[in-house]
């Protein structure tokens, strides 16, 4: 989950929160009244990179039009 903060308290703290996102790579979600408005995210300039973490997370499927799970809906017991 996304760090969250007001519009009120991002202005006086912009750069602190900037510096933050930029270490952490978390980002951080800005509202207005409770509503989310913006997102700040880091900046990637190597799409490499960014994909990196998802490699070797693919699941290979033999019939991809198969439906899986079925065992666990308890609708169909």
């Amino acid at each position: 989950m996304a760090k969250e903060v007001s519009k009120s308290q991002f202005k006086p703290r912009a750069l602190e929160l900037f510096r933050e996102v930029q270490q952490t790579g978390e980002e951080l979600v800005i509202t207005e009244r409770g509503k989310p408005v913006l997102r700040l995210v880091p900046f990637v300039r190597d799409l490499d990179d960014l994909l990196r973490s998802l490699r070797g997370t693919v699941v290979k499927y033999d019939d991809p039009t198969e439906p899986v799970g079925l065992e666990l809906w308890e609708g169909l017991r």
